[in-house]
């Protein structure tokens, strides 16, 4: 073992030795604190992280290992021991601040194997980018890898690092009155850059009494001088500035006589290129369809 050249053995070995590594860090340290990559501490580690990726690359033919990092043996692996982390995390209850397998977006093994694959993808995609030349052969050949490659980088890397950026609050609003404040996960107050008022709680429901639909006509006022009059509908959010307003709760007790109506709203500025990331690969999907329909037509 470990005699070059290596095979998947060694990756097999490198995968564990990141989890074991992952598990010293959670008894250490505890769980990955996501908060502190918010911006720009996010956008600093992705810098350093393209830029480790560039020299992992650069020095591949000196270093076997980063020459390595190019290959199925590693890749199969680790893409291996990411299904069986991701299968542990779906038949699991996942909360914040729960247990190892309870919160496993903040479990170290879970986050190094993740790097680690993006890491191989990232040297991958310039390994095939040195090697890229325009000819009709090349090209039905490379777009359709890059383009998976490529998303699959970007999805993974921008969900990561994004999520500190992310903010998810509650505004209850009351007929008649403007409110300005939300409550986080953790119960404190924020003042949010726009205002709501409450014009209206609408609710229909069945012959039974139970709800068949409940949503709220509400006015928007921006710091940015918008004022925008719209309805907002479960599952049928109103985006502004960044800011998509959901239909969350209301006063139970009064049912449709309800003068309250409880809004979520949710800021995801990482969200485009995550989407970007999955248009990518379903380019790519469509990419591979068409260019091997085209090759079996010959």
């Amino acid at each position: 073992m470990w005699n070059k050249p290596w095979t998947m053995k060694e990756g097999f070995l490198i995968g564990g030795g990141l989890i074991v590594a992952g598990l010293a860090l959670e008894l250490s340290v505890g769980p990955v604190v996501w908060d502190a990559f918010s911006w720009p501490a996010n956008g600093i580690v992705l810098a350093g992280f393209l830029l480790l990726i560039a020299v992992l690359f650069l020095l591949r033919k000196r270093v076997y290992a980063f020459r390595f990092v190019c290959t199925y043996q590693a890749a199969i692996p680790a893409m291996v021991y990411a299904v069986i982390l991701t299968i542990i995390m779906g038949v699991t209850r996942q909360q914040i601040g729960g247990t190892w397998f309870n919160d496993m977006l903040s479990f170290w093994p879970f986050v190094l194997i993740y790097v680690y694959i993006a890491l191989i993808l990232g040297v991958i995609i310039l390994r095939r980018l040195s090697t890229f030349h325009l000819s009709l052969v090349t090209l039905k050949r490379d777009i359709p890898f890059l383009l998976n490659h490529v998303g699959l980088f970007l999805a993974l890397t921008t969900a990561t690092l994004g999520n500190a950026d992310m903010q998810r609050v509650k505004m209850i609003t009351t007929v008649g009155e403007s409110e300005w404040r939300a409550l986080d996960n953790n119960g404190a107050i924020k003042e949010m850059p726009l205002a709501i008022e409450l014009k209206k709680f609408i609710m229909e429901t069945y012959d039974d009494g139970s709800p068949k639909r409940f949503a709220s006509e509400i006015q928007i006022l921006t710091k940015s001088g918008k004022n925008i009059e719209t309805v907002v509908d479960v599952n049928k959010p109103y985006e502004v500035d960044g800011w998509k307003i959901y239909q969350y709760g209301y006063d139970t007790q009064m049912g449709a006589q309800s003068q309250i109506s409880i809004l979520e709203l949710v800021s995801d500025p990482w969200l485009p290129l995550v989407y970007t990331g999955i248009y990518m690969m379903l380019a790519g999907a469509v990419c591979m369809f068409v260019f091997g329909k085209g090759r079996k037509s010959l």
